[in-house]
């Protein structure tokens, strides 16, 4: 092979390199979610959403979430711990929870407590919506209502007209934030139902925290 030839290849070669160089580097993301995780695809109502923080140096928080004085009550600070055995969970938790379901783990359900006038505004993607006013009967939930939903969404079985949890999802619940009591509600009432404790985790954090991290939200 000539030397023009053999230096017409090395050319096209490294010019080559450069661009898969500089088009892998357009592609970074400036703002990660986490040192090791970049972004995270995940199945929201059939549809693949990725949850990515927003790249804008200037974006700020959704104003829903900008207010920091809210009546209490009702809108009082939550505890850190809900209850023994329910553990309080973070966004790369969450992130990590949401990622096992798209890799086809059904055993988990991340939840949005909140009523369906919040959720229009927006809600973690591959969460689904069931309203606290849904499971509590003192909120005038029908008791027909709450069987189904334990029984269909959630994997508990009817054995005699008694309820067994053996083999129940994990629950991941949320809702506004730090001050919101619609997720604390939720899971009070399971707890009283006897649901397992350590299959209950809380995102204490809410649309709050996920919408001041720049986190995808969807409507």
């Amino acid at each position: 092979m000539s030397n023009i030839i053999k230096n017409s290849l090395l050319f096209l070669f490294t010019s080559l390199l450069v661009i898969n160089i500089s088009s892998a580097s357009s592609n970074e993301l400036e703002v990660k979610i986490s040192n090791d995780i970049d972004f995270i695809d995940v199945k929201h109502k059939g549809k693949e959403i990725r949850i990515q923080r927003n790249q804008s140096p200037n974006n700020l928080v959704n104003p829903e979430y900008a207010k920091t004085s809210r009546k209490c009550p009702p809108f009082c600070i939550q505890p850190h711990n809900l209850g023994r055995g329910v553990e309080t969970v973070g966004e790369l938790e969450l992130l990590n929870y949401l990622r096992k379901i798209s890799s086809g783990d059904n055993s988990i359900l991340i939840i949005d407590s909140r009523t369906e006038d919040w959720v229009r505004k927006g809600t973690i993607p591959g969460s689904i919506n069931i309203p606290w006013v849904l499971l509590k009967p003192e909120a005038g939930a029908d008791p027909f209502q709450i069987a189904e939903i334990l029984e269909k969404k959630f994997g508990v079985m009817n054995i005699e007209g008694l309820w067994n949890f053996s083999n129940v999802k994990t629950l991941v619940l949320f809702c506004n934030g730090i001050w919101c009591g619609q997720s604390p509600s939720n899971i009070k009432t399971l707890l009283r139902f006897g649901y397992p404790a350590e299959k209950l985790k809380w995102y204490r954090g809410g649309m709050q925290n996920w919408e001041i991290l720049g986190l995808t939200v969807v409507k």
